[in-house]
């Protein structure tokens, strides 16, 4: 990468690390009384976690606050150039993972991702969007539908984005995957829990509800 690139993209990605890193989940149950979200379930501070609580509202806003910070941080940047919004991008998707406030111990990043689809390009977020509805409908396992729809932004972003940002949601995919590797585990056994299953933690509707 030309060095002037990689400078003209620190500093985005940093805004967007921070931002990303910002975590919502454990904001949320904390302001509502429920305590640390780390203590629940999976420990993560994602959306799908934060349902175990039973609180279906924190949830929803957790998956919308994850995204939204994701769209933000894209848009901020994006005052500066296209090449300071993959930056923000990479930065927000990384920060919500790996944020430095809970030790680098974050989400899976999957609502985050869907965020910054969205400020990148809307046409990929609705697509990726799309993708998720498509196979959630079909499968009903909020798992594979994050999993599939990240690779069909990822696929989409090379014939409607900047070669820059495609390639980073290129490298962002098997990031993601990574981060799913329990529920990949779960599906490949047979044992992942399906949307509107009694007892499953996965219920809220919605891309990146395995956040």
């Amino acid at each position: 990468m030309d060095p002037s690139v990689a400078l003209l993209m620190l500093g985005p990605f940093l805004l967007g690390y921070l931002l990303g890193s910002i975590p919502f989940g454990l904001l949320l149950t904390r302001a509502a009384g429920l305590g640390d979200i780390r203590n629940v379930g999976s420990g993560n501070i994602g959306a799908t976690n934060v349902l175990r609580t039973g609180r279906k509202g924190l949830a929803a806003a957790t998956l919308l606050l994850d995204a939204l910070k994701g769209v933000v941080a894209v848009l901020i940047a994006k005052q500066i150039g296209d090449v300071a919004a993959v930056g923000a991008a990479a930065g927000a998707v990384i920060g919500h993972m790996f944020p430095v406030w809970l030790r680098f111990k974050g989400g899976k990043g999957m609502a985050t991702f869907i965020g910054i689809l969205w400020g990148l390009s809307w046409p990929v977020g609705a697509i990726a969007c799309a993708a998720w509805l498509l196979v959630a409908a079909v499968s009903r396992y909020s798992s594979l539908a994050s999993l599939l729809s990240a690779v069909v932004a990822a696929l989409s972003a090379w014939f409607l984005t900047d070669h820059r940002a495609a390639l980073l949601l290129t490298l962002l995919v098997p990031l993601v995957w990574l981060r799913h590797h329990e529920n990949i585990a779960r599906l490949l056994k047979g044992t992942e829990s399906k949307i509107g299953q009694r007892g499953q933690a996965a219920t809220t509707s919605g891309p990146g509800a395995t956040a």
